[in-house]
């Protein structure tokens, strides 16, 4: 059981192109330089006029929408300052010594701080009151 293959018929007759005269290949209708000085005068007008009205858009701009994007700033000012404290760190611990280093000096001073604030009572009070000191600093409640 093999299909059946129809032979498809092809035009035996092979059309020429037209020839093409030489002295009209690639000529272009003349174009007055009247018309394209108007059309470039006209263009650099409307882009002056936009370049004029240009610094008195951006201020209104600005100053409309100084709230929000203040806070577009603060956002992206942050969080490329945690990417680039990020890479630092990742590049400081890729240093062979730094790296234990810097572990025995957090673990040092985790302990002199247990030891200097956190097993008497008498220090734990004087670690609330600089937080407190310190609080109302930040916050705006100055109290001396």
């Amino acid at each position: 059981m093999e299909p059946e293959v129809k032979e498809v018929e092809t035009p035996t007759v092979v059309e020429t192109p037209s020839t093409i005269k030489m002295d009209q290949a690639g000529s272009l209708a003349p174009m007055s330089s009247d018309s394209s000085n108007e059309q470039w005068r006209e263009i650099a007008d409307k882009t002056y006029s936009v370049l004029a009205t240009l610094p008195e858009y951006v201020g209104k701009f600005f100053t409309e929408y100084r709230k929000p994007l203040v806070t577009v700033g603060l956002i992206f000012g942050s969080i490329v300052s945690v990417k680039l404290t990020l890479a630092l760190l990742g590049a400081i611990n890729d240093v062979p010594l730094l790296q234990p280093t810097f572990e025995l000096v957090g673990l040092g001073y985790s302990i002199w701080f247990v030891y200097r604030y956190l097993l008497k009572a008498s220090n734990r009070q004087e670690l609330g009151q600089e937080f407190n000191k310190l609080k109302d600093q930040v916050v705006g409640r100055v109290s001396q």
